[in-house]
């Protein structure tokens, strides 16, 4: 006996047995119970959501009645879809003119042996336009034992002369929890075991589909294990590894660079398609997004409590606006990936941009410039101490691979070093012998650590240097932001025997400059100014639409 497969074997026999369409299906049963059925129906969908699985249970419920001889028989028939009185018809290979005027043909012939005559049109947006004008008089009055169910994954395409003579119902993609629900009975049914997050893990790839994620527990089962593990199911589906995938997170929550390029090594030395990481990327921070914004129990995330509770924790150690970034980023490099001759390159360009925004946002808060109430300073600690524990964690278990590239490249670390001593030296040296307000307040600068101290300072220019005294005042961003960092350059500045003193601002600003500093306020667009080394020079309004 040939082998069938789990989407064939598992497939909904009736409107109780129908995952993840519970409305249409009790409609279509009362419908069915009251006589009330009406002459032409269309179910629109994703693939594997159950409209055609429904159709035939509908062609079951009108065919199959007390009065057939068999009418076990009868239903396996149509089941089977090659029932005398209920016709399936592709509409991708029955598409013209001469198959419709067949089927008008034919629906004028009585039913061999069951109430009505069924058509089940599966793909009809396939049909021409000429074959659904062909249809439409047929549809609009046909005889009283025909019924037509069409079946489409694009209603947009089917012509609204057509849609206006049916009965719509729109399934929507199956949830997540009830794939894992079937799945489950599937596997128990077959006497096979799952492991811990094996059936969530395949639910979600199914992205909706039953069909889909049965199939893919197929290609687990074909290897003839009594029990799948989690570790079986990504060498299997060659998926990313999970905990790989939360320490690359981690990494980034954390702002650590290095270790992020150290995990994006580790994940694509694991031999997966970078868009394979990249869409793991996505659905880790979409997660950690909606979390974040909506909270725990929100129903817009299909994951299980275990998986909710675990993430909460980590989409506490950043802000909404970071992880729609961050998807932003990870969607925007999913479609450059494709195109660019170095892939790897913009991969890693996009973990070093997003930890160093990170790190941005650990140095200035949640707003530069204003004050926190308690409750806020508390929170911040929480989250600052949880980072702390989580970068103490993260740097203990890449400790070997940091040891292996120090010992790799320690002639490069140490290059570094001397040329951040170098730069110090040269910086003093310039303070000792510097004559104008501009010299003096460039070696300032050069002693400055930190790129948010810097960042700042690029705000203010120099205005003169009297008897060991520079004055500098603003020229842009935001006031508050260098009143943060005004006593660090103070102190630079001490080391090198200047007093640094800022001159107060002149009432009589202009309004660009007021508008360049409200602008500069805003902390995302500082964040964006210190990762690419920018400043604001012109705030210009929107264009009104007319």
């Amino acid at each position: 006996m040939s082998y069938t497969v789990l989407a064939r074997r598992y497939r909904s026999r009736s409107f109780d047995e129908l995952v993840g369409q519970r409305a249409i299906a009790d409609t279509l049963q009362r419908a069915v119970e009251q006589d009330r059925v009406a002459h032409a129906y269309l179910f629109c969908g994703t693939r594997g959501v159950g409209k055609t699985s429904l159709a035939r249970i509908l062609a079951c419920a009108l065919n199959v009645t007390d009065e057939l001889s068999d009418p076990d028989a009868v239903t396996e028939a149509i089941m089977r879809g090659d029932d005398l009185d209920v016709i399936e018809i592709d509409g991708a290979s029955n598409r013209g003119v001469e198959q419709a005027r067949e089927l008008i043909a034919a629906a004028g012939l009585s039913p061999a042996r069951s109430p009505y005559r069924v058509y089940i049109i599966d793909e009809v947006h396939m049909l021409t336009s000429e074959a659904f004008n062909t249809l439409l008089k047929t549809m609009e009055e046909p005889p009283s034992h025909v019924k037509f169910l069409l079946c489409t994954t694009e209603p947009h395409k089917v012509p609204a002369t057509i849609r206006s003579r049916c009965q719509r119902f729109d399934f929507r993609p199956i949830t997540r929890a009830s794939i894992s629900d079937h799945l489950a009975h599937v596997l128990k049914t077959e006497g096979v075991e799952a492991g811990p997050g094996v059936l969530d893990r395949v639910a979600s790839m199914g992205r909706g589909s039953m069909r889909d994620a049965l199939s893919v527990l197929e290609r687990l089962l074909a290897a003839g294990e009594t029990s799948i593990s989690m570790e079986h199911v990504e060498q299997t589906l060659g998926l990313p590894p999970a905990d790989l995938v939360l320490s690359l997170t981690d990494a980034l929550l954390d702002g650590d660079a290095s270790n992020a390029l150290t995990c994006g090594e580790t994940l694509m030395q694991q031999g997966l398609a970078l868009d394979q990481v990249i869409e793991s990327l996505i659905d880790m921070w979409r997660g950690l997004m909606l979390l974040r914004t909506c909270g725990e129990r929100t129903d817009l995330l299909d994951w299980a409590d275990a998986t909710r509770s675990e993430l909460m924790q980590r989409a506490q150690l950043g802000t909404p606006d970071v992880f729609a970034h961050g998807v932003a980023v990870f969607e925007a490099l999913a479609r450059q990936a494709s195109l660019a001759a170095s892939a790897r390159a913009l991969f890693d360009a996009a973990l070093v941009r997003l930890a160093l925004g990170m790190a941005i946002e650990d140095d200035e808060g949640p707003s530069a410039g204003a004050p926190a109430s308690g409750a806020v300073k508390k929170k911040l600690k929480g989250a600052s101490e949880a980072r702390s524990a989580r970068r103490s964690s993260s740097v203990a278990a890449t400790e070997a691979s940091r040891q292996a590239a120090s010992k790799a490249g320690g002639a490069s670390s140490s290059g570094t070093k001397d040329y951040d001593a170098r730069s110090k030296a040269a910086s003093e040296k310039t303070l000792k012998g510097a004559r104008s307000p501009g010299e003096c307040w460039g070696g300032i600068v050069g002693l400055l650590e930190g790129s948010s101290v810097q960042a700042a300072a690029q705000m203010l220019e120099p205005v003169s240097l009297e008897s060991g005294v520079l004055t500098v005042r603003m020229q842009g961003g935001h006031s508050g932001v260098v009143a943060d960092r005004i006593d660090d350059m103070r102190a630079a500045a001490a080391k090198a025997g200047v007093t640094l003193q800022l001159q107060e601002a002149q009432d009589g600003a202009s309004p660009v400059a007021q508008q360049v500093h409200e602008a500069g306020a805003d902390p995302l667009v500082q964040m964006v100014s210190d990762v690419f080394d920018a400043q604001v020079v012109k705030v210009q309004p929107p264009k009104q639409q007319d």
